[in-house]
Parts: structure tokens; C-alpha cells; sequence
């Protein structure tokens, strides 16, 4: 009965297939780190070989089922204001968890289905089972590679080695998709197209094509045009070949930012913390409310040692 009241609360990933290290991960991240577009850990369980991880509930689900998959699941196609604005969710988690959390970590899977949107079609950055720390932006050696093809760099495809650049250029890739409306591998379509990368760097040579490349759903007016613009010059700069022509993720949170000013209404709703709050005390509590660290939720991760063990974190 407990599981079940659960579920009315929030969305349980089951985990049967992953093993224990993902698992164990996954809560050890979440336990360390708050911020409001990275998904919430509410509480996890294990029975036996079953795993489980509570988190909130996301109930406009992935971006994938959105931007590729959107006739399929009766949506309306994303405006240009929402992708503007989910890109910028992304990369303030991403960039919160490079460098603005008490540890720096790479998330190394960040993709559309990686990213869940709530009924404000506001963007949170979820699955941290493939989670590294990243000690003062040093390589990390992995004995295996992991991650999704078509968002691997491709220093992290070839040697293994992963840095924060590493997940700059997934988030670049990520763009791509929000752009065009396109995966970032398809074999559906010709070869020369089929991945995304390769090709939308090759239209980036000459600005007159990028029109070309844009999600048909879009139909953007000039105005549009020019933030479009501004956003596939990123993505192109967050994708480049070599990892130090790459920013770091502050780059495109500033690049952002002004972007989604523009489709900002007159009268704001609460966007705590984004803007310039002149009381510096309640500035200070708005950021330890949403954006610093949080309290351990579970003082003891002894579970691994147990048969059963529940948790939840009001």
C-alpha cells in the first residue's frame, strides 16, 4: 500500500537490469546536490534484486517524447519560447553541477530522454547512474565507455578519457536537436545527414543555410530567426572538435539568458534567483532554497548491506 501511495506522488524507476554501482550512484549524487532543474530523489528501496529510486513527479515526461516524438503522443510542438527556455534549464543543472555544487560532477548521459519537463514545460536534468566526480576539471581514467552515441565526444569515444568538455558538447548536441527537431543519430535518413553533428557544422559554414535546417514546426518570423541564429552559433561553438575550443558551461547559461529575455512576460512569475535580487538576505535565502546543496536525505547508505531497506524525504 506504501508503494502505491507513493506513485501518486512521484514517478518510480525501477531498476531490475542495472547493477548495484549505477544504483548506488545514482542516490549517492542525489543525496549531495539541489538545484531546481535537477530532478528531485524522494526516496529508493531494495528487495531482493529489486531496486527502486523515487523521484518527483515529472508528468509532461521526456523531452524526446516532445521534440521527436510528438504527433505519436498527441503533443502540441514545442514553441521556439519553450525550447529557449528548456535549454537554459539544462544548462543551469549542468552547469550547477560542473561548478556551483560543494563537489563537481559530469553527468555523462545528458540526451532528450535524460531531460524531464513538468506542466510549466520547465526542464529538469535526470538519470545519474553514469555519474563522475570531476576533481578540479582533471581526466578521469574510465576502464569502459559509457554514455549514448551521437552525444560522445569525440576525445570520450576515442581514449576513454572524460571531462567537463566532454559534457559541454553533449549539451551542444542537445541544441542541434532543439533546432532542427532532429536526432542526433537517425538512420532513417541519407547518410550525409544521418548524423547530426557532422552535418549541422557543415551548414554552420555559411549562415544562408541554417534556415534550411530549422524544425518545420517552428515557421519562425525574423525576430525568431535571429535567436536562432544565436543558438546555432553556440551549439556549433559547444561542439567543436578539439575539447579546449570548447566553453565552459557558464558560456552558454550567459549566451542564454538574454535570449529567453526577449519571450519573458512583462509580469514574471517567481524565477528565483535569475535575476538581480537586491536584498542580499533574501537573495542568500532564495539561493540556499533553490539552488544550494541540501542536507543529507539519507544519513546512512548502509542499504547496500541490507535485504530491505525504504526511505522518503519530505
Amino acid at each position: 500500500m506504501l508503494l502505491l501511495w507513493l506513485k501518486l506522488l512521484a514517478v518510480i524507476h525501477l531498476y531490475r537490469c542495472k547493477e548495484l554501482n549505477e544504483f548506488q550512484a545514482e542516490i549517492s549524487v542525489l543525496t549531495k546536490v539541489r538545484h531546481r532543474h535537477l530532478v528531485a530523489l524522494l526516496g529508493y528501496c531494495i528487495n531482493g534484486n529489486e531496486r527502486l529510486l523515487v523521484y518527483e513527479h515529472m508528468p509532461q515526461g521526456t523531452l524526446t517524447h516532445h521534440l521527436f516524438e510528438c504527433e505519436e503522443n498527441g503533443y502540441t510542438p514545442l514553441t521556439w519560447k519553450q525550447r529557449l527556455a528548456i535549454a537554459l534549464d539544462v544548462g543551469r543543472g549542468i552547469e550547477y553541477l560542473h561548478n556551483l555544487a560543494q563537489q563537481s560532477f559530469i553527468h555523462r548521459d545528458l540526451k532528450p530522454s535524460n531531460i524531464l519537463l513538468g506542466n510549466d514545460m520547465r526542464a529538469k536534468v535526470a538519470d545519474f547512474g553514469l555519474v563522475k566526480n570531476a576533481p578540479d576539471g582533471n581526466y578521469s581514467l574510465e576502464t569502459r565507455l559509457a554514455g549514448t552515441f551521437g552525444y560522445l565526444a569525440p576525445e570520450y569515444a576515442a581514449t576513454g578519457r572524460v571531462t567537463t568538455k566532454v559534457e559541454v558538447y553533449a549539451f551542444g548536441v542537445v541544441l542541434m536537436e532543439l533546432i532542427t527537431g532532429k536526432k542526433a543519430l537517425d538512420d532513417s535518413v541519407p547518410d550525409e545527414r544521418s548524423h547530426l553533428v557532422t552535418w549541422f557544422r557543415r551548414v554552420l559554414i555559411n549562415k544562408e543555410n541554417v534556415p534550411k535546417t530549422i524544425d518545420q514546426t517552428l515557421n519562425p518570423d525574423e525576430e525568431t530567426m535571429l535567436s536562432i541564429y544565436k543558438m546555432a552559433e553556440l551549439a556549433g561553438h559547444c561542439t567543436a572538435r578539439e575539447p579546449y575550443q570548447r566553453p565552459d558551461m557558464g558560456h552558454p547559461v550567459n549566451v542564454l539568458v538574454p535570449l529567453v529575455e526577449q519571450w519573458k512576460p512583462s509580469i514574471d512569475t517567481d524565477e528565483s534567483g535569475y535575476g538581480v535580487e537586491l536584498n542580499l538576505p533574501r537573495a542568500l535565502q532564495r539561493w540556499q532554497d533553490n539552488e544550494g546543496t541540501s542536507t543529507s536525505m539519507f544519513n546512512d547508505l548502509s542499504i547496500f548491506n541490507q535485504d530491505i531497506y525504504f526511505s522518503y524525504s519530505h
